[in-house]
């Protein structure tokens, strides 16, 4: 019994680093905007197309993922200039119909290039088992990788010129203004740095749930969660509110299993009751910030 909840529980986080992924590109395209980017998903399939089709042509795993992230952030920071920046100021149903209308075409971009057919995405890591059968070398691969990746992203806002300025655009874009700040600038690497970390969410992801345009549906809406639950102005709560998700809805269905309850056909919907019920008594997520407004 022990053994298994272990196994769970890894295996849960081997998902939570997927969803943290997600949902830290989330939050960096809401820091920027002020709100959701309802076509990540399909940002970060059509970008593991991409992986797919370099590697298909020959190039090593590690030189088609450097050069798809690169190619992601071009795409995310030209969507930016080209599609928003004309509609910045234009009403939130706006920008929401936009977001759809570019899930909608990037997913049927990715049919029409690549058809509809399932497909299968190599992994880099070894496929010799470790740490007995509690968790795969694929899933350990997954973790480490999200770890690198946030680790470089939180030296990057800390420590370097352009991540301060960044930070300081997202937070208060008046006052970075005043103080020479080119807001337009770092919104727009904002929004390529999120198209490239979606772009590691689902490159990383590919191999355990196949590739094919509709595969990071059910995985956005584990990334939005991760991204409430932790805090929407909180990358790191996002993050931890990503592997938090993860843990859970392994745990819940292994529960449901223990109790001969299907449970894992309704996981969608228990991380919806989830979000809920966090919001209720935490409407700005376990770790994000309450903000107080003078009126």
């Amino acid at each position: 019994m022990l053994e298994h909840l272990l196994q769970q529980v890894l295996a849960g986080l081997a998902n939570g680093a997927i969803y943290a992924l997600v949902a830290l590109a989330v939050v960096m395209i809401y820091q920027a905007i002020d709100h959701f980017n309802f076509a990540q998903g399909e940002m970060a399939m059509f970008s593991t197309y991409i992986a797919w089709q370099l590697m298909d042509w020959g190039i090593p795993f590690w030189i088609a993922f450097l050069i798809t992230l690169a190619v992601s952030f071009v795409i995310g920071a030209f969507l930016e200039l080209v599609v928003f920046k004309p509609i910045h100021d234009a009403p939130v149903l706006s920008h929401i119909v936009v977001f759809i209308a570019l899930l909608a075409i990037f997913n049927s971009l990715a049919g029409a290039i690549w058809d509809y057919t399932i497909k299968a995405f190599p992994t880099p890591f070894p496929t010799e088992a470790i740490f007995g059968n509690l968790i795969g070398p694929h899933a350990v691969g997954m973790i480490v990788v999200t770890l690198v990746l946030l680790a470089i992203i939180y030296l990057f806002f800390r420590y370097t010129s352009v991540g301060l300025a960044m930070r300081a655009a997202a937070q208060n874009p008046e006052s970075a203004r005043l103080v020479g700040v080119r807001v337009r600038m770092m919104t727009g690497l904002g929004w390529g740095m999120a198209a490239a970390v979606g772009a590691v969410a689902g490159i990383m992801v590919a191999h355990a749930v196949f590739l094919e345009p509709n595969m990071m549906v059910g995985i956005l809406l584990y990334g939005f969660a991760g991204a409430i639950v932790g805090g929407v102005d909180n990358p790191g709560g996002a993050v931890l509110g990503g592997f938090l998700v993860g843990v859970l809805e392994n745990l819940v269905a292994w529960f449901g299993d223990v109790i001969d309850f299907p449970i894992g056909e309704i996981k969608l919907t228990i991380a919806l009751i989830f979000i809920v019920g966090v919001l209720m008594f935490r409407p700005t997520g376990l770790f994000g910030r309450r903000v107080v407004k003078r009126v």
